[in-house]
């Protein structure tokens, strides 16, 4: 079996489970309802990660952005380079992208509203598409148009636990089983081997921006613990009980309040290679 065949099994254990647990996905924008949470200022002070990122960019250039959401990554980029050309499916998303880039000025930014595969006549110097290889089935193909579409350097960023998985102790807890694992970088590399490309993988320094959150008493992590994306709503009173009970065992307590206890910490991965 080859680690392409493994990457897709992978890909629809996760779906067959989640199907079967939660029903067959909305036909309408599934990201829409939680984009806002992927708009970060623009202008901010870039943080030590996206530093080494845009230190592959010249100013010439066209950076791509695939499945750039809000445009958390590529606005700020955009000073870095002569234009940015974000392509994502999501409308909810492209909506934020739009009053981001408007609000803070960015006249050198636009965007595709296209699944990846279907975009045409897309190409740039450089390619990124980051947090998005996890729900891609068909990755060789996935991974071709990229390198296809860059002339000079392709890079793929992704934390090193695909965070959908980081509350795999409540699912197992709640559903009575594990919880299928999307495929990482653990199975994309070997794809990439398999595909004769030999990318630099770079482990970047800053933690997720969005786990560091303390909460300050039991119930507020237990009512973090119930709002998951790991729940369906008919799920939640019964699990609230279930994880009240078994507190001690989720969460450890510090002078600041209360973490998640299973989580490890996590880096983001800059995997990149030159196409020239």
């Amino acid at each position: 079996m080859s680690a392409a065949t493994d990457y897709t099994a992978c890909h629809d254990a996760v779906a067959a489970q989640h199907s079967r647990i939660f029903g067959p996905e909305p036909l309408s924008d599934p990201w829409g309802d939680v984009a806002g949470f992927f708009r970060l200022d623009p202008n901010r002070d870039p943080e030590p990660n996206l530093q080494i990122i845009s230190s592959y960019l010249r100013p010439e250039d066209v950076l791509v952005d695939v499945g750039g959401g809000a445009g958390r990554m590529c606005l700020p980029l955009a000073r870095r380079c002569r234009e940015v050309v974000m392509v994502e499916p999501s409308p909810g998303m492209g909506a934020e992208f739009d009053a981001s880039r408007t609000e803070a000025g960015i006249d050198n930014a636009r965007r595709v509203q296209s699944d990846w595969m279907e975009a045409a006549d897309i190409e740039g110097d450089v390619v990124h598409s980051g947090c998005v290889t996890y729900f891609v089935r068909d990755i060789v193909p996935f991974v071709e148009k990229l390198a296809a579409a860059a002339r000079r350097r392709v890079m793929i960023t992704l934390w090193s636990e695909p965070p959908p998985c980081r509350g795999a102790p409540l699912f197992r807890m709640a559903h009575r089983e594990e919880q299928e694992r999307l495929p990482g970088f653990r199975q994309l590399l070997p794809v990439l081997w398999e595909m004769d490309i030999l990318p630099d993988v770079l482990v970047l320094p800053d933690a997720p921006w969005w786990e560091n959150r303390v909460y300050l008493s039991r119930e507020d992590a237990l009512e973090w613990a119930v709002e998951g994306p790991w729940l369906r709503a008919e799920d939640r009173e019964r699990a609230a009980g279930i994880f009240r009970d078994n507190f001690d065992e989720l969460f450890i307590s510090g002078p600041d309040g209360f973490r998640p206890k299973w989580q490890r910490p996590m880096r983001e991965l800059l995997i990149t290679w030159e196409t020239v």
